[in-house]
């Protein structure tokens, strides 16, 4: 396996982003493992045992954030390439976009931003807030080298009202609890319920063979610079700082 991985590692790195993914998505469903797994356990990951133990911190922050509405941009506006999100009642204040740190949310709330410091390999981070009676869409994360991270702060209802379905498996959501998926079986959320919805949302590094590893962290690292995620960061910081939108 080194020796195929190696040749991979040293082909001439490629612009085109779906190649990347294309390739890293291969690579890791050929030599990585439970690579058809939806569903993780979390008490697999050391980490989420602090993060839910201070849970109520980071639902104190979110409070707060929620009091300033206007400076916590629709998802739509991130990336105007999320054509499919543009009728759905979803924002999101980010920490973290691939990698990419917004400095201004982070300061402004040190206790979640000291919090997810404490998350190994993490490379997005946000506040995800659904509205009341809304639909996240189908769809398919772009990335099999991480693996989605939710922790419950505000659930308005359990089971079939607010809920995920990730391929054939359904969860829902508890305050204080988390899930962890893989965002690259289609996936869908439902909340059913009058009241918002509010995860704290992050992708982590998928655990993966040490040469395999390293491969995947390249192709993370190159799409850290991919235009898309640029204007997501510029949003974010333009949000932050309360100035206006601009396409």
């Amino acid at each position: 396996m080194t020796r195929q991985l190696d040749i991979v590692a040293r082909e001439r790195p490629t612009r085109n982003p779906r190649f990347l993914s294309a390739l890293q998505r291969k690579l890791i469903e050929r030599f990585g493992s439970e690579v058809n797994t939806r569903f993780f356990d979390p008490a697999r990951f050391p980490w989420v045992a602090e993060l839910e133990s201070n849970w109520k911190t980071i639902r104190q922050d979110l409070d707060e954030a929620l009091l300033d509405r206007e400076r916590i941009p629709p998802f739509q506006n991130l990336n105007p390439t999320f054509t499919r999100m543009q009728d759905v009642p979803w924002s999101a204040l980010v920490f973290y976009a691939y990698g990419r740190r917004i400095r201004e949310n982070c300061e402004r709330f040190p206790a979640t931003a000291a919090l997810l410091r404490r998350i190994p390999n993490i490379t997005t981070a946000m506040f995800s807030i659904l509205d009341g009676h809304a639909h996240i869409p189908a769809h398919f994360g772009p990335s099999k080298g991480v693996l989605r991270y939710h922790l419950g702060l505000i659930v308005p209802a359990e089971g079939d009202q607010c809920c995920i379905r990730v391929d054939n498996e359904i969860r829902s959501w508890r305050e204080g609890k988390s899930l962890i998926f893989d965002d690259t079986f289609e996936h869908e959320v439902w909340n059913r319920d009058p009241r918002r919805r509010v995860v704290l949302f992050a992708d982590i590094l998928r655990p993966l063979p040490p040469v395999l590893s390293v491969i995947n962290r390249v192709f993370m690292g190159m799409g850290k610079h991919h235009k898309d995620v640029k204007h997501i960061e510029k949003t974010a910081i333009r949000y932050a700082r309360t100035e206006p939108y601009t396409q």
